[in-house]
């Protein structure tokens, strides 16, 4: 099939926004927010936002032989008149970016699968995608593209017609996911949980599963809501749902069930899966509960596109993660790591801290948890409950990084059995590389998690240089 051609005639009425100069009919190539990466015949949507105005690099975008740009407002003449690229005037150039993905979407034919949730929207992202690429071509978002600009860039892809787009919504304030639902407008919704990420934006977890539960927003009786079964508070929303709601579910009644789950410690999970298309055992190389969960609500999805159980546990054995989100790393120096350093809440790291405790074979377990960030007013409580958590996994070694709240996890973990001896609170990466170097050795088992803004991965990165 063709991929997708635009004109600036096209765009323009995506985006509700006129031609001001320029031919009509010009082909419109890839449509790109960063001014650093144009070439010729690209279209330069100028963004404004807080600390930033895209309009400052029109005249440099217009002398290097863009085709269109897209603006908020007047150009000076002579920088129009001086170029042959057409100018496309819009109201605003955010709406307007959001706008044009939209008409993409729905132009390129491509069934749109959204996930949203506290915890493994990337991880049910990817492996909802290798289970559809069986038998579709299948498109995802790249990293995590899942904000009100990042969505739309993904979603201007599209133009290649995938037959399915499979991708997550992520959110940190009331109504963001309304926006990105407005923009998707999916056919199959999936929400993962509700989790503790993100508490210092909300009053509480009700009031995160309320803004989460904008994922139902818009939803018609054809559309598909893939919940879990485990959460009560996805259940309760799901109940507003005016589609077909599908569950998921370890150990609990679900249209997607696991049972006789088997914990194989660092060589994954295995489950008995029962699914409406059939059953069969199911055992993936994912790490923990958590995972498990995951490859359940890719599960639904897969079995809503008509994907055979059989073709599904075939590739469930073969997943990997994906970087930085539970990767388990055997380096040659004798060293066996669980990078988990993409990101950490406390829900995610009491299921970390599972996988650590149930794994065998090495010589003692280490864990290196950064501090886990926008918990607010909660953050000293939750950090402690880490704490004691991190102490029942029988660590040998726990090294804490960041502020007050990583010195409280630090605190509860001696005050709930650890020695003194055993617990080392650090306040920056680099004293938790130098530490952990100090003291891992050969046979080790080590987790690595921690907020993105803490940088626990220079920890991996250190430890993979040492220890190669």
């Amino acid at each position: 099939m063709e991929p997708l051609a635009l004109t600036a005639a096209d765009v323009a009425a995506a985006a509700g926004g006129e031609v001001i100069h320029g031919d009509r009919e010009t082909a419109i190539g890839r449509i790109v927010i960063d001014s650093r990466t144009l070439a010729a015949g690209d279209c330069f949507v100028a963004l404004q936002g807080e600390r930033f105005d895209g309009h400052d690099f029109v005249a440099d975008a217009l002398t290097r032989g863009v085709g269109a740009v897209v603006v908020a407002r007047d150009l000076p003449a002579d920088a129009r008149q001086s170029s042959a690229a057409v100018v496309i005037r819009v109201d605003d150039t955010t709406r307007a970016l959001q706008d044009v993905a939209r008409d993409v979407s729905r132009q390129s034919g491509a069934q749109v699968v959204a996930i949203t949730g506290s915890a493994g929207k990337t991880t049910t992202k990817e492996v909802a995608a290798e289970f559809l690429a069986t038998r579709h071509r299948v498109f995802r978002n790249k990293g995590n593209l899942n904000n009100h600009i990042g969505l739309p860039r993904s979603f201007l892809e599209l133009r290649d017609r995938p037959d399915i787009a499979v991708v997550e919504l992520g959110m940190n304030h009331p109504g963001e996911i309304r926006t990105l639902v407005g923009i998707a407008e999916p056919d199959v919704r999936v929400w993962t949980n509700v989790g503790d990420a993100h508490l210092g934006f909300f009053a509480s977890a009700d009031a995160i599963a309320d803004a989460k539960a904008e994922i139902l927003d818009g939803a018609g009786a054809d559309d598909v809501l893939v919940a879990n079964a485990n959460d009560p508070r996805v259940m309760r929303r799901a109940e507003w749902f005016l589609g077909q709601v599908v569950t998921f579910g370890i150990d609990t009644a679900a249209d997607i069930r696991a049972t006789a789950v088997e914990h194989r410690g660092l060589d994954g999970t295995a489950a008995e899966l029962t699914t409406p298309a059939g059953s069969a055992t199911l055992v993936t190389p994912l790490l923990g509960l958590g995972n498990l969960a995951n490859v359940l609500a890719a599960t639904a999805v897969a079995i809503q596109f008509e994907i055979p159980v059989s073709g599904i546990v075939e590739t469930a054995a073969r997943l990997q993660p994906a970087a930085h989100r539970g990767e388990l790393l055997r380096l040659p120096g004798g060293i066996t790591l669980i990078d988990d350093s993409y990101n950490s809440s406390p829900t995610a790291l009491k299921q970390a801290l599972h996988t650590l405790a149930a794994a065998t074979g090495c010589a003692r377990k280490v864990a290196v948890l950064g501090e886990m960030l926008e918990l607010g007013d909660h953050a000293d409580a939750l950090h402690r409950e880490s704490g004691r958590a991190a102490a029942a996994a029988g660590l040998d070694t726990l090294i804490a990084v960041g502020g007050s709240a990583a010195r409280a996890l630090a605190d509860a973990a001696v005050g709930t059995g650890l020695t003194a001896d055993a617990v080392v609170h650090v306040t920056t990466r680099e004293e938790a590389a130098d530490v952990a170097l100090a003291r891992i050795r050969p046979g080790d088992l080590v987790l690595v998690k921690g907020s993105r803004g803490i940088g626990t991965d220079l920890v991996v990165a250190r430890l993979k240089a040492e220890f190669a």
